[in-house]
């Protein structure tokens, strides 16, 4: 079996940053600032871009905004991973375009540490 060229080979921050998408437990999310955050590297743009570029293989839907939207131009599909993973949505305002749901960010949110209760353990990573 041949190398990978260099090419094809992932930007070292990019691989980085999927691996903490993939560590992501289902139901759950992280923002990009809180990827950053956890890895002590970056910032939500640069977890942004790279989830932008190469995260079509991890569980993208896991990697979020702040704000608990859902992704532009992929809001459907990102509510139907969230649906079969039971993870907890706030309903949208009726004004709201599309009614699409927000995450509900507060029991949403994943600290980082396997088995912890959300916002718990935060502090670690700072």
């Amino acid at each position: 079996m041949s190398e990978p060229s260099t090419a094809d080979a992932l930007p070292e921050y990019a691989e980085r940053v999927l691996d903490v998408a993939e560590l992501i437990p289902p139901g759950r999310v992280m923002t990009y600032g809180d990827v950053a955050e956890w890895l002590g590297d970056g910032g939500p743009r640069q977890v942004g871009r790279a989830m932008a570029l190469y995260g079509a293989a991890v569980p993208w839907w896991r990697v979020v905004r702040a704000d608990g939207t859902l992704l532009p131009g992929h809001e459907l599909r990102a509510l139907d991973h969230y649906r079969e993973e039971n993870t907890p949505l706030r309903e949208a305002p009726r004004a709201a375009q599309g009614h699409v749901p927000r995450l509900d960010m507060r029991r949403a949110r994943w600290d980082g540490v396997p088995g912890g209760p959300a916002g718990a353990g935060r502090e670690a990573h700072t």
